[in-house]
């Protein structure tokens, strides 16, 4: 399976309260050519990441309403589709959607560490879709076993694909999911919910960079 090929699988995975960014358009913001923009985001991304001989994978649970479900991308939102680009060389990443950009606060954090870092990094979610509550599209929910099983083949290809230095596990709940697909990875973490610190700190040790000081007030605004 070569990436084109990759990206529409993707594409055609449908479950119930699921929305599907590569194929699915929000009638509220989506542009008319919505997925096809994702779907292109998300093999540019994906053919310069395999060039590039990425050093890490870094997996969250799922695509977030504010994030992923809007740019294609994992744990990227709107006001960061920018850092993504740059990570990869100036990639011409696209956004889908009408209005202003959106911004997501744990996509905040995130690009911030990751412009720290300056390394090849991938970003994928344990359930590639955006799993939301029945009747309100524009919410969060977690995947179900059932979903993240129908999913193995494609990270399973990741993997195989990138061959990542260290998987790493953004938050307990992508850490169990993984373990029950057999995957080990290293757990920082999530940076929401107050997890900011943690997490930061959590990716100061494993990659070695100096350690950011900031005071609570400062982290809780990132």
């Amino acid at each position: 399976m070569n990436t084109a090929q990759f990206v529409e699988t993707l594409a055609d995975l449908s479950f119930k309260d699921a929305f599907n960014p590569y194929a699915d358009a929000c009638g509220d913001f989506d542009r008319d050519d919505a997925p096809a923009i994702r779907r292109t985001n998300l093999k540019l991304v994906l053919d310069a990441a395999i060039e590039s001989k990425v050093d890490s994978i870094w997996i969250a649970r799922d695509l977030g309403y504010r994030g992923g479900r809007r740019t294609g991308l994992a744990l990227t939102d709107e006001a960061h589709l920018n850092d993504h680009s740059t990570l990869y060389g100036n990639l011409p990443l696209a956004r889908a959607t009408r209005g202003p950009a959106i911004s997501e606060r744990t996509a905040t954090v995130i690009w911030q560490t990751l412009n720290r870092i300056q390394r090849p990094v991938f970003l994928w979610n344990v359930f590639p879709l955006h799993p939301h509550e029945p009747g309100d599209p524009q919410s969060n929910r977690c995947h179900t076993r059932a979903e993240r099983s129908a999913c193995r083949p494609l990270l399973a290809w990741l993997l195989e694909r990138l061959v990542p230095r260290v998987v790493v596990a953004v938050g307990r709940d992508a850490q169990f999911a993984l373990a029950d697909l057999g995957i080990d990875a290293m757990q920082v973490r999530h940076p929401s919910y107050g997890g900011q610190s943690d997490f930061i700190s959590g990716i100061e040790g494993l990659y070695g960079l100096p350690i950011l000081s900031k005071s609570p007030q400062q982290l809780a605004m990132l």
